[in-house]
């Protein structure tokens, strides 16, 4: 917490001192007070309390009790109370019309002291601290906030350096065997570009623009690699108000290729499954297995992502023949 006082803080000490010395004024008037006990009292009250919440608030707060001094804290704490609070009510005593002289014995006048300071202060410090206290927590909620964004940001801008230039390479062969189909891989190319910079300060995606975007990117594998990789897309439910972080297929579909190299004219099977609650991308295994450590990275970053999104988690399945990713479909009407 932090404890200086700052513009808002004035503001509310002018409020409560403005209040208290009006309804001060009031019960004075109605106990047919002495003009010397307003002229007295009043400011003295003000000045010895305000000077406290400075001490409190400058010193004794940061330097021991923040620091867990605790002990010493309590003792300073005391001896301020004790020194303004004697003040202010010595003064208050003389301004009554009674003589110095009669003043109660000095163990009496310290506990008066310590009373008087501590009722002219603690409703004041409390509201100071119940203040602070929601500003803290505010301050920390937008730290997280912006943390989160910045996070989601970083991750998402990891995308592999190698797929424009692969794909321009891909484009280069194709245009001198199929002008036609290069055009089309053109199209798909520049659509893949555009939903990338569309969605580049987005988290979540509705589902059915993902897909769009698969699909895209799945003419582009299968125009580059071939027969090599067989793709399926399943929906097996409404995909309405359904949300997924942007470019998770993407993602998935990009570790499929990077990390199984078919053999012996074994395509890769690969089916995207979208049920209820959760979209599974299942493919077959190779007997080739590509060490590519962009796989571990992007499955982290979409692992960090969901952290961040919400608390569902993603679900791997590893078998000798199959590996499966699920990752769950966010409902944005049920999580709010």
């Amino acid at each position: 917490m932090k404890s200086k006082l700052n513009k808002s803080d004035y503001i509310v000490l002018i409020i409560y001192y403005s209040v208290s010395s009006i309804l001060n004024i009031i019960d004075y008037n109605n106990s047919d007070n002495a003009l010397i006990e307003y002229i007295v009292d009043i400011p003295t009250t003000i000045i010895t309390s305000f000077i406290v919440i400075l001490i409190f608030m400058y010193f004794l707060i940061p330097k021991y009790l923040i620091q867990k001094k605790y002990v010493a804290f309590i003792l300073l704490a005391l001896v301020v109370l004790t020194f303004f609070g004697t003040i202010a009510d010595t003064l208050g005593f003389w301004s009554g019309g009674n003589s110095l002289d009669k003043l109660p014995k000095w163990d009496r006048v310290i506990l008066n002291g310590i009373y008087t300071s501590s009722n002219d202060i603690g409703l004041l410090l409390g509201i100071l601290f119940t203040k602070k206290f929601y500003e803290g927590r505010n301050e920390i909620i937008n730290i997280e906030k912006q943390q989160k964004e910045n996070e989601l940001k970083l991750l998402r801008s990891q995308i592999d350096p190698h797929f424009l230039f692969n794909n321009l390479n891909t484009l280069d062969a194709l245009i001198d065997r199929n002008a036609t189909k290069a055009k089309e891989y053109v199209n798909r190319l520049s659509s893949i570009y555009r939903y990338l910079i569309k969605t580049k300060d987005v988290e979540v995606m509705e589902l059915f623009e993902e897909i769009q975007l698969a699909e895209n990117y799945i003419f582009l594998i299968k125009t580059r690699f071939e027969n090599d990789y067989n793709f399926n897309i399943e929906i097996n439910t409404d995909i309405s108000n359904k949300f997924i972080p942007t470019g998770a297929i993407q993602a998935l579909l990009e570790n499929v290729v990077k990390h199984n190299k078919p053999k012996n004219d074994q395509p890769i099977a690969t089916t995207i499954l979208i049920e209820d609650n959760v979209l599974k991308v299942i493919n077959t295994k190779s007997a080739i297995i590509s060490k590519n450590e962009s796989f571990e990275t992007g499955l982290k970053n979409l692992k960090a992502r969901y952290k961040l999104l919400s608390d569902k988690t993603i679900i791997i399945i590893n078998t000798d023949k199959e590996y499966s990713i699920s990752i769950p479909i966010i409902n944005l009407i049920e999580d709010n």
